[in-house]
C-alpha cells in the first residue's frame, strides 16, 4: 500500500474497508480459536457479506494467518495464537506492505530519489509506523480498553475517542 500526498489535497493515512473487515473476521476467529468456523458462520456473526468473508479468509489462508480444513466439518481457524499475529501481518496480507511515500516502498520507482533531501526522513517515519504496527497484536485489537498514548499533530495534541452508542429510552 503506497500512500502519498497530492499538492493542496488533504490526505489521511487509512486502511481500506476490506482490511478493516479482515480485522473483524480475525477477531471473530480469535474468540473461537479452538473450533473450526465456516465462512457462513463468520458472515452471520459479523454481519459482513459471505462473498467478502470468503475472499478475506482465502487471502488470509494464502499467507498463513488462518488455516482451513475442507469437508463437511471443515472451516477456518487462526493458524497461530492471536498474540503472534501483528497488525502489520494483517495489513501486509490484505493491502501489501505499508509505505507512506514512494521512496519508502521496497520496490521504489521515484524519479527524484537520487536528488531528494527528504526521502531518508520519510523512510525513518515509515519504519516507525511499521514498528508500531508490529507491536500491536490481534489480541491487542480485541481489547477495547487498551490505553491510547496522546499524540501531537501539527503541534496540536490529539486524542482518540471511542464511539459511543446513543442511549435510547425504549420505555414508551
Amino acid at each position: 500500500m503506497v500512500l502519498f500526498c497530492e499538492l493542496w489535497s488533504p490526505t489521511v493515512l487509512r486502511i481500506s474497508r476490506l482490511t478493516d473487515y479482515g480485522t473483524v473476521v480475525l477477531a471473530h476467529l480469535a474468540r473461537d480459536n479452538a473450533d473450526l468456523v465456516s465462512a457462513a458462520e463468520v458472515a452471520s456473526a459479523t454481519g459482513i457479506a459471505l462473498p467478502t468473508v470468503s475472499k478475506l479468509l482465502k487471502a488470509l489462508a494464502k499467507v498463513g494467518i488462518v488455516s482451513s480444513t475442507r469437508g463437511s466439518h471443515g472451516g477456518y481457524r487462526l493458524a497461530r495464537d492471536a498474540t503472534e499475529i501483528s497488525a502489520t501481518d494483517v495489513i501486509d496480507a490484505l493491502e501489501g506492505p505499508v509505505s507512506i511515500t514512494e521512496c519508502s516502498a521496497s520496490d521504489s520507482h521515484c524519479d527524484f530519489e537520487d536528488s531528494c533531501n527528504v526521502g531518508g526522513a520519510w523512510q525513518r517515519i515509515n519504519i516507525a509506523i511499521r514498528r508500531t504496527l508490529d507491536e500491536i497484536s490481534l489480541a491487542d485489537l480485541l481489547h477495547t480498553n487498551i490505553r491510547v498514548p496522546r499524540q501531537k499533530f501539527a503541534g496540536l495534541p490529539i486524542s482518540v475517542e471511542q464511539k459511543r452508542e446513543h442511549n435510547v429510552d425504549r420505555s414508551n
